[in-house]
């Protein structure tokens, strides 16, 4: 087995066994922590060893023998001592073929619990990728460029604060689950795009987070096949990440939509997110993840950028802007009213959202002013916006495509 299937394979595991002790033991903390020492030492020992004939009791062996270990030591003594006089028969280890009497997954229940509202969105975040994920505190870390120990105080915050909440590892009641579910579309979402457009420094593109991102949500979507907005943002998630490899020149620079060579998007990706949202529209209820994906699709059908429907995507973000308002989705919408209706009309609608705090002093609105200003013909004002945008975003290579942009208009590239 390659070491990417060894990968794929304990990521999967990694939920479905913490979910298990969690059950076992009442202690979704200690749990984690044991099964993350468990991932380490397959990550260390597979390559080499072979993998086990049945991988998931093996992580429930080493995960129990660490979680034992726990209970044995005084800090644990003191804090579990009495229940582990009531439970001491259910504290063993179970031999390396054991099951879950139930074979339940618990995968839904352990990112419903990750990604609780009381939580942050970057807490949520890190602790779905750590203990839904399978990633170390370091790999973390390393993706989000802080250090380990800024993460790992983080995760270790957002775990003592769902302990201390006395949530029940269960899924939340029919009532709760729909906003429930809405963050934990959301968290995938914010792990997706910080791969595919990452928020700053060097790379533009972080892969093992867009790949961690797509690999949960099928697997979310597998647990909830009928559920129409865990299929849309499968969907918007392909749709996007099949142009991935476009999205970089030679030296690694940014290449905008427009300048893609579309021979070089996943033809596979494509199609899989097309039927995705195909079959998942009629089913309803429409939700910002399938209008979105809708979205993504006609870019992709285009076999070029002068042949994109862009009065059906201008249609398509008037349909998102009444189910998700927000500052980012008008600022699309401008560049696709400009697309139809020509960039005056797009440079308009910029001066009504100029005002909005939300994108103030963010590169966005410029890049997009600047955009509609080169269209139009304004090349000097152009050249001051790109300038401005690649003054604000933190993204080393948008920083370099802007001012590149700016030097052109300028006669200095």
């Amino acid at each position: 087995m390659s070491p990417t299937a060894h990968d794929d394979l304990l990521r999967t595991l990694a939920p479905q066994v913490v979910g298990l002790l969690t059950r076992r033991w009442g202690d979704f903390d200690a749990a984690e922590d044991a099964v993350q020492e468990a991932l380490i030492a397959a990550f260390a020992q597979w390559p080499e060893q072979g993998v086990p004939d049945n991988p998931r009791g093996w992580l429930i062996q080493v995960a129990s023998r660490r979680m034992t270990e726990q209970v044995r030591g005084e800090q644990a003594r003191r804090r579990r001592e009495d229940r582990v006089v009531r439970e001491d028969d259910r504290r063993t280890a179970p031999p390396a073929d054991a099951e879950d009497p139930a074979a339940r997954d618990d995968t839904l229940t352990l990112l419903f619990l990750c990604c609780h509202p009381a939580l942050t969105r970057a807490s949520a975040v890190a602790l779905t990728l750590r203990s839904v994920g399978g990633l170390t505190t370091g790999e973390i870390a390393r993706a989000f460029l802080v250090p380990e120990t800024t993460m790992g105080q983080r995760i270790s915050r957002a775990k003592q604060r769902i302990t201390s909440s006395g949530l029940p590892f269960a899924l939340p009641e029919p009532a709760e689950r729909a906003a429930r579910l809405t963050e934990v579309l959301d968290v995938l979402y914010l792990v997706f795009n910080e791969g595919y457009a990452t928020g700053a420094g060097p790379e533009l593109q972080r892969v093992e987070l867009a790949r961690e991102a797509i690999r949960l949500a099928r697997e979310l979507h597998r647990l909830l096949p009928e559920d129409s907005e865990v299929a849309g943002l499968l969907a918007l998630m392909l749709l996007t990440d099949a142009r991935s490899a476009a999205r970089t020149g030679p030296d690694g620079e940014l290449v905008p939509l427009a300048e893609q060579d579309r021979g070089r998007w996943d033809a596979a990706r494509i199609a899989e997110g097309i039927a995705l949202v195909t079959a998942a529209l009629p089913r309803g209820p429409v939700g910002p993840y399938q209008v979105q994906a809708a979205i993504a699709a006609v870019h992709d059908e285009a076999p070029s950028a002068e042949e994109t429907d862009w009065p059906q995507i201008l249609a398509l973000y008037g349909v998102l802007g009444r189910l998700s308002a927000g500052p980012l989705v008008a600022l699309n919408r401008t560049v696709a009213l400009a697309m139809v209706h020509g960039p005056d009309a797009g440079l308009e609608a910029l001066d009504a959202l100029a005002e909005d705090p939300r994108l103030a002093g963010g590169h966005r609105l410029a890049a997009v002013r600047a955009h509609l200003l080169e269209r139009a013909g304004q090349r000097e004002a152009a050249a001051v916006q790109y300038r401005t945008a690649a003054a604000r975003t933190a993204s080393l290579p948008e920083r370099h495509y802007l001012a590149l942009r700016a030097a052109r208009l300028t006669g200095g590239g």
